[in-house]
């Protein structure tokens, strides 16, 4: 029977190794479990073989020949679709489960990609993997296609001798955050598009309509009310008809539009800038409380699947923590980090930053007590999706009639700001 060596925590936090006798790696994590241990590494006592290895994907070593040719042309800072890599893992994961070598498995997938990045990138994964570098280890050289995330839990996978177990983890983690993400964004594209149309539409009317009128009111030296007067003015302003104005404000306004949104991603790239919006989102009315829900069911998913995947707690901490996306629980996970290095619980850091309910602190709790921490934490990232389902259908149910209010306040006002001056004209001409 195989032996493997291991390092493990226990109840305290603290770490310790040993050797353990099992059929397969996953017996050996259920055997170290029993033992009241937490296992973050596990591997088996390699035996020197006479014959060639079996076709295990991770020890497969070729000849060093290099391929040449390109995946096509590709610009820089772009990375690979979700959709591309999701798929990419669900099929390396068949393979895999398949029986068939992991070289030959990425080359089969290589030759089949169309030509674009992720062709490339997989093109020098297979050239890593023939020179003898594992996976995880060729796939960190390629960060636009995958991140630490995905790097880490591979090598888990490798080491744990689970990689298709691994891959198919990866792959159903990958469509959980998609449709999550598609979610948010779908229950965002309404009021935006709503919003823009809104904005071009009263920016035409400012440009065409009004100062027609404004050409009838001086032809009749009709006297404008305050409310018309500050519309008149809007319109010239848009128009360009200001004296001494150099550039007109339609023009203004639509070098605007899209320099907020890069001006808004440029400040998001600073320290400062990420946290001061992050901070601000978070604590918004109905918003906030989404995103919140959001940022609870992402780093609940990827902890517990790197928990699961036998990745070391502190390191599984931290790569949540560089992926949560979000500042403040950034910072809250940090802390967790520095509490459970020193021996302490994970649940009290998380308890004191009072960034999730009470619900969820609970519940790991009970998880770090029982040793099931990566299945609360699955369980809790399942239970936030659904409400974030509720909470996003809530939210448009919300802003569709306050976007209706709003649309109809602003036309509203335009109406009744150029018929004013003409009640009053018309009287005139009766008098």
């Amino acid at each position: 029977m195989p032996s493997f060596t291991y390092q493990a925590l226990d109840k305290s936090g603290k770490q310790t190794k040993g050797t353990i006798d099992a059929a397969s790696s996953e017996e050996a994590i259920q055997r170290i479990k029993l033992q009241g241990f937490f296992p973050t590494s596990v591997r088996e006592q390699k035996v020197k073989k006479s014959g060639a290895d079996k076709g295990d994907g991770d020890e497969v070593k070729t000849s060093k020949k290099k391929k040449k040719g390109g995946g096509g042309i590709t610009l820089p800072f772009v990375g690979v679709k979700t959709k591309y890599l999701t798929t990419f893992t669900r099929q390396l994961s068949t393979l895999q489960d398949a029986g068939l070598p992991l070289l030959r498995s990425l080359q089969i997938l290589e030759q089949q990609q169309k030509p674009g990045l992720l062709k490339g990138i997989l093109l020098g994964v297979v050239e890593d993997v023939e020179g003898g570098a594992s996976l995880s280890e060729a796939m960190a050289k390629h960060p636009r296609a995958f991140n630490i995330l995905y790097s880490k839990m591979v090598a888990a996978g490798e080491v744990g001798g689970v990689l298709d177990v691994i891959l198919q983890r990866l792959a159903e983690f990958m469509e959980k955050a998609q449709r999550l993400k598609r979610k948010v964004i779908g229950a965002m594209f309404y009021p935006i598009a709503v919003i823009g149309v809104a904005i071009v539409i009263v920016t035409l009317i400012m440009y065409f309509i009004i100062p027609k009128f404004q050409d009838i009111f001086a032809d009749f030296g009709v006297a404008l009310p305050a409310l018309t007067m500050f519309l008149v003015r809007a319109s010239s302003w848009v128009a360009g008809n200001d004296p001494g104005q150099r550039v007109p404000g339609i023009i203004i306004i639509v070098v605007a539009m899209p320099g907020v949104i890069i001006g808004f991603k440029l400040a998001r790239m600073t320290k400062f800038g990420k946290a001061l919006f992050d901070i601000l989102f978070l604590y918004m009315p109905v918003v906030g409380t989404l995103i919140r829900k959001t940022v609870v069911a992402r780093f609940t998913r990827t902890l517990g699947t790197l928990i699961s995947a036998g990745v070391p707690i502190l390191e599984a901490i931290t790569i949540t923590k560089e992926t949560c996306g979000n500042y403040v629980f950034e910072k809250a996970l940090g802390k967790v980090h520095d509490s459970i290095r020193e021996g302490e619980s994970f649940v009290g850091p998380l308890r004191e930053a009072k960034v999730c309910d009470a619900l969820v602190v609970n519940m790991i709790d009970v998880g770090e007590e029982t040793g099931d921490m990566d299945t609360m934490l699955l369980k809790i990232a399942d239970n936030y999706d659904e409400e974030v389902d509720t909470a996003v259908a809530a939210l448009v149910s919300l802003l569709e009639p306050i976007l209706v209010i709003v649309l109809g306040g602003i036309v509203g006002t335009i109406v009744v700001a150029m018929f004013m001056p003409l009640v009053a004209m018309i009287e005139g001409l009766q008098g």
